[in-house]
């Protein structure tokens, strides 16, 4: 038998940029993002590095992730939980 799939998730996005560029550290506006998620909704990460604390941090609380790395040298990176 095979696992249903899961539904699409909506993605809210989070460039954490400027807030870096600021010399802000952006994880208190990550963590308020990832609580704020609904049912079949996740978020994405835009930053200038590889988050890996973050991605680890997610990854302990449940969340999958997608990192892909753009041509500009910024990371997105996309989570979600199943629900």
């Amino acid at each position: 038998m095979k696992k249903a799939k899961a539904a699409p998730v909506a993605f809210k996005r989070l460039d954490v940029r400027p807030l870096i560029a600021q010399g802000v550290e952006p994880f208190q506006f990550i963590r308020s993002r990832v609580d704020a998620l609904q049912s079949g909704q996740g978020l994405t990460v835009v930053a200038p590095f590889l988050p890996s604390p973050l991605i680890e941090k997610l990854r302990s609380e449940g969340f999958r992730s997608e990192v892909h790395h753009q041509p500009d040298g910024a990371w997105v990176v996309n989570f979600w939980a199943d629900d």
